[in-house]
């Protein structure tokens, strides 16, 4: 089977497996998103939503983050690791959104990528998921791995792996590719223990006999 072949009968599997796949970050306007995927880098969603209800709760606007001392911001966000770096970030990115886009958090991949702290994925995640743009595909750890083992690259740098991707995934459905490989790579292609047995895509795997 071709990679095309592929990705095209990945995708239609995926769509029926996983109808109501999306972000699980929680969210509710593009600087939330914003502001919850910076806090994501080597963090699990979950405790991204369990601090975010609160901070949500204290800083609404860019200029809350912008003001806010690097200090209180730390204690904020202290369980989602990396903290010092990530309120060092929110608050360069806080203060170019008030100096540069009166506060809102602009839809260009130009301009999201300006911003202190925010990489490509970063941006793909808020274009796709807050802005309903297909721009890229987000890739992080779990769809590299996926990546990797449904044969769609043999790359492991995530711009080579997004750069094919691209290649093989209908623009319509690259947010949604990246949300299909995410929920299965936490709900069934896990890095240690695969459930290949169970695996609704097993058959489209060049690695499913591996596991």
């Amino acid at each position: 089977m071709t990679r095309q072949a592929r990705a095209k009968a990945l995708i239609a599997a995926f769509r029926q497996v996983y109808p109501e796949a999306h972000c699980e970050l929680d969210f509710t306007n593009p600087l939330e998103l914003l502001v919850a995927t910076i806090l994501s880098a080597q963090c699990t969603d979950k405790r991204v939503n369990l601090v975010t209800v609160d901070l949500f709760a204290r800083y609404r606007t860019a200029q809350d983050y912008a003001q806010a001392s690097q200090e209180e911001l730390e204690e904020a966000i202290r369980s989602t690791g990396f903290f010092r770096n990530k309120a060092k970030n929110l608050r360069a990115m806080a203060t170019a959104l008030v100096e540069k886009h009166g506060g809102q958090v602009p839809a260009s991949m130009e301009a999201l990528t300006a911003l202190p702290g925010v990489g490509r994925k970063t941006a793909n995640v808020v274009l796709g998921n807050a802005f309903g743009m297909n721009e890229g595909i987000v890739v992080d750890t779990h769809v590299t791995r996926l990546s990797l083992r449904l044969g769609l690259t043999d790359e492991v740098t995530p711009e080579k792996i997004e750069a094919d991707l691209l290649k093989l995934v209908p623009r319509d459905d690259w947010t949604n590719f990246s949300h299909w490989l995410i929920w299965h790579g936490r709900r069934r292609c896990t890095a240690r223990k695969p459930d290949c047995a169970g695996c609704e895509v097993a058959p489209l795997c060049p690695s499913a006999f591996k596991c």
